[in-house]
């Protein structure tokens, strides 16, 4: 016991028995990491509050199939995430997601001196929110969920190749962007 898997294992026990108040203090616990995560995916902070609701809903109809193989964090950050691709999906808006790998090919120069502009969170924040949907959702899975590209392929049901072009022009294009922005302002 007292590990990090179980740390709130009174309250999910409470919980899968149907006790509100614990519940309630779960969703407290973890509402605000789920929503930006919502929030990255969606890119629109209306759809993110009604997909985290979603996805604490069926969370909480699931709560029996949670066994502490991980941390509830990360189990919860799984149907969250699912949920938003389902309602992406659902929109049928096109993910615009090609093998096309080999366009990279030499051309794509990852070298530029990161200290060259002085980056906030919000301007990278600002700058994914201009990205294409497909390359929004594979860049802010692989970057900020934590996600590997065969992980990636399998959640959006895409190849591996796929999932790494996307983040890579992804990744270009939100460089374009911040230093469009920098020079801008200097």
């Amino acid at each position: 016991m007292g590990t990090k898997t179980d740390i709130h294992k009174k309250l999910i026990e409470a919980s899968k028995k149907g006790d509100n108040k614990a519940r309630r203090q779960l969703y407290e616990l973890y509402a605000r990491a789920m929503f930006n995560i919502c929030c990255r995916m969606m890119n629109n902070r209306e759809d993110a509050e009604d997909i985290l609701q979603e996805a604490f809903v069926q969370a909480f109809s699931k709560l029996e199939s949670f066994r502490y193989e991980s941390t509830f964090g990360a189990w919860l950050k799984r149907i969250v995430i699912n949920t938003c691709i389902n309602a992406i999906q659902k929109r049928k808006v096109e993910l615009q997601l090609t093998d096309d790998m080999h366009f990279y090919g030499d051309r794509y120069d990852d070298t530029y001196d990161e200290n060259e502009m002085p980056l906030t969170t919000a301007h990278v924040q600002q700058a994914m929110e201009q990205l294409p949907e497909g390359g929004r959702i594979v860049f802010s899975l692989y970057l900020l969920e934590g996600y590997d590209h065969v992980e990636i392929s399998q959640i959006l049901g895409i190849s591996e190749s796929t999932s790494k072009s996307q983040y890579m022009r992804a990744k270009r294009k939100v460089y374009e962007i911040l230093k469009e922005q920098y020079y801008e302002e200097a």
